[in-house]
């Protein structure tokens, strides 16, 4: 049995992320934990209840990204089957695996982890997703362009690259602009942090930058929806390793009539 409708992986990250950012947004506004304008989108959802639902569809929207991951990964590896393809292509296709899947446990560890409980496994885990996802984007970029040949299909190739731009620009301008804003900080809440505290501009440009990172991640995403659109997966394998208790008819044991044994059922040990 095969399950299809693979396509609505993407779909439902590009669905769940973007709504899960929004709604935690206007929900730590509404409760005066954050300043409308501008905040990070994890300050906005740093304190409860906003950053329990935050943690809980990030942490659903992780498992959705990895497995759509996954089923690219796979994807190239049935491509690489069927089509002489580059052994090159292997070595990206698995490098990028495990790009992505640092990547999600980065953004889990943000969803999770507040920067005011734990800052530092809080700020390793923005690094992971943002960092690690956008080299996980260009070596996905690379193997559209090298697919070419099969797919045919360079507006997406085209789109890819320039998604992974953004994401790496942006990226270096939050880091930056991050940084810098700290240093001239001299406000008591970050996450209330007004024009007369110090660094104002440059925690505008670093929070801007972010949300730019995350639209693009979730656009990126959304770009393997046509990928997926014709693949099928089937159920995995389950194989036995323990030994089995098999139960096997007496009449089916050879000279069980002429050793005397009685009409019983015969517990046969199987590896």
């Amino acid at each position: 049995m095969s399950l299809e409708g693979l396509h609505a992986l993407p779909l439902a990250c590009f669905a769940l992320f973007p709504a899960t950012f929004l709604l935690t947004y206007i929900w730590a506004v509404l409760l005066e934990h954050v300043e409308p304008d501008f905040p990070y989108i994890s300050d906005a959802a740093t304190y409860s209840p906003e950053s329990c639902v935050f943690g809980q569809l990030i942490n659903i929207g992780c498992v959705l990204l990895g497995v759509t991951m996954y089923i690219r990964h796979r994807q190239i590896l049935e491509l690489r089957c069927v089509y002489p393809l580059a052994s090159s292509i292997k070595r990206l296709n698995d490098l990028s695996l495990w790009f992505g899947a640092f990547s999600c446990l980065g953004l889990s560890m943000v969803a999770n982890f507040q920067e005011t409980n734990v800052k530092y496994v809080h700020y390793t885990g923005a690094f992971m997703c943002f960092g690690l996802g956008t080299v996980y984007f260009w070596i996905q970029a690379l193997v559209s362009h090298a697919l070419q040949p099969v797919l045919r299909n360079l507006n997406v190739v085209y789109l890819r690259i320039a998604l992974s731009v953004i994401c790496t620009i942006f990226f270096v301008i939050l880091l930056t602009t991050g940084i810098i804003s700290h240093v001239y900080y001299h406000g008591k809440n970050p996450r209330k942090w007004y024009p007369n505290d110090g660094g104002w501009h440059f925690h505008v440009a670093s929070t801007a930058s972010e949300w730019v990172v995350a639209i693009a991640f979730c656009v990126y995403i959304l770009s393997f929806t046509e990928d997926f659109r014709n693949l099928s997966l089937d159920h995995p394998k389950i194989c036995l390793l323990q030994e089995t208790v098999l139960i096997v008819p007496n009449e089916e044991v050879e000279n069980e009539t002429a050793s005397g044994v009685e009409s019983e059922d015969v517990l046969v040990i199987a590896k």
